[in-house]
């Protein structure tokens, strides 16, 4: 199992770019957290919380496709920095707003959140520049399960600076980690010397030649756009539940443990499946994924009362066991399927899909705890799981993967065959 792993380290500057994406993403899993404390203790209300969280990532998702165009072109390295610096300039700002002016918190996440790390789409966009085959898809399952150390460490930090300093201090460390993460990745990319436009024989034709074709126009992109839509919705909504949950019982350490448990499931899953032989297969992965989420929502308030949330800790631990899985398949499958001279704005457009999908599970998932508790929003959040798993039939496959010595060759084209990989 070991062996995808190896082959994939070995590839020059692979690592540098892997790590320093992560910790450019860093800030990203625990600014929900810090987010919902913050305004629910302004307001006294998971909704208006839910709005804020979700205008940061509203924000990204809207400028996904134009970041991705940009990166395409060149001088990705640049992008990242300016994005860095006026992020961490909109956390800082936040950190310090009046409570008496919580309602300028939401245009003010939405401004900061056009500013959100490009790292994700410009990496992924990356690793089939770098990688072939079985590396390619040992690397999206090598990123989707180390992504999720970031779920386990920073909810973790965040919570922990909450329940000790206040979520204020929290958004002030967040805003440090973003600018730092966003130095350091710009300079990897540099050194791997990456930051230009993808060379032309990757391409279907040279960049001079007539109008792009829209990427919405490609049934497999918009199919899968829609699904990760849809599967973001549920994680995400969970990760709320999770802190409502805890604040509703005033121990915002149990967000610590139960969504580092949920997290190390997904990375125990994500690691055995990096190892595999063979093509993942997405509609299994993804109907495994809505059924952890659904299986959380009878052992929640009102539904069940457990003398204690870390009574679920098992489940969810297997709950998210599907879910690195599933997103290094979707991942993968898009990097398959998108012109490769394209690929940073196919993956900004993943971005953007995400992104929604994830500013709408807050005010979503939010309004369903606050009017039919915990267990109401894990099952909006299950539902959502559960759509997206029904789509994942429609996603056709793509051609094979070639050998690192056809790699010159023409690109895979997005049009493939309507072949179902259940």
């Amino acid at each position: 199992m070991l062996s995808n792993y190896r082959r994939v380290l070995a590839v020059p500057h692979v690592l540098s770019l892997l790590t320093w994406s992560l910790v450019a993403r860093f800030y990203m899993p625990g600014l929900m957290v810090a987010v919902t404390f913050l305004v629910e203790d302004w307001t006294g209300s998971y909704t208006y919380a839910g709005l804020v969280a979700g205008a940061f990532t509203l924000g990204m998702a809207v400028v996904g496709p134009l970041r991705g165009r940009m990166a395409d072109r060149g001088g990705s390295d640049r992008l990242v920095l300016v994005c860095g610096v006026v992020f961490s300039a909109g956390l800082l700002a936040l950190a310090l707003l009046p409570g008496s002016l919580w309602w300028l918190a939401v245009p003010l996440a939405l401004v900061a959140g056009v500013f959100g790390s490009p790292a994700n789409q410009i990496v992924r966009a990356l690793w089939p520049r770098l990688t072939f085959g079985a590396e390619r898809n040992a690397i999206y399952a090598a990123e989707a399960t180390t992504q999720e150390l970031l779920f386990v460490f920073s909810p973790v930090l965040s919570a922990g600076v909450v329940a000790y300093a206040g979520p204020r201090w929290a958004l002030g460390l967040l805003s440090v980690l973003a600018l730092a993460g966003a130095v350091g990745f710009a300079l990897s990319l540099r050194r791997a010397g990456v930051t230009g436009p993808a060379p032309e024989q990757e391409g279907e034709a040279p960049a001079g030649d007539a109008p792009r074709r829209s990427l919405l126009r490609y049934p497999a992109l918009c199919v899968l756009l829609v699904m990760s839509l849809l599967l973001i919705c549920g994680i995400v909504g969970v990760d709320l539940v999770v802190v409502a949950w805890a604040n509703e019982l005033e121990s915002p350490q149990y967000v610590m443990v139960l969504a580092s448990v949920w997290a190390l499931g997904s990375l125990v899953g994500g690691a055995i499946a990096g190892g595999l032989k063979g093509r993942p297969r997405l509609v299994r992965r993804s109907v495994a994924a809505a059924l952890g989420l659904a299986v959380l929502v009878p052992f929640m308030p009102p539904v069940a009362h457990l003398s204690t949330p870390l009574w679920i800790a098992p489940l969810l631990f297997l709950s998210g066991v599907a879910i690195a899985p599933t997103l290094a398949a979707v991942m993968g499958r898009l990097g398959e399927v998108s012109p490769p001279n394209r690929r940073a704005e196919t993956f900004g457009w993943l971005a953007s899909g995400m992104g929604v999908g994830s500013a709408l599970a807050g005010p979503m998932v939010g309004a369903l705890i606050d009017g039919f508790g915990v267990a109401g929003g894990a099952a909006g959040a299950a539902v959502a799981a559960v759509l997206a798993a029904g789509l994942s039939v429609f996603v056709p496959a793509a051609a094979p993967d070639p050998d690192p010595a056809e790699a010159a060759g023409p690109g895979t084209s997005p049009t493939a065959p309507a072949v179902g990989d259940a």
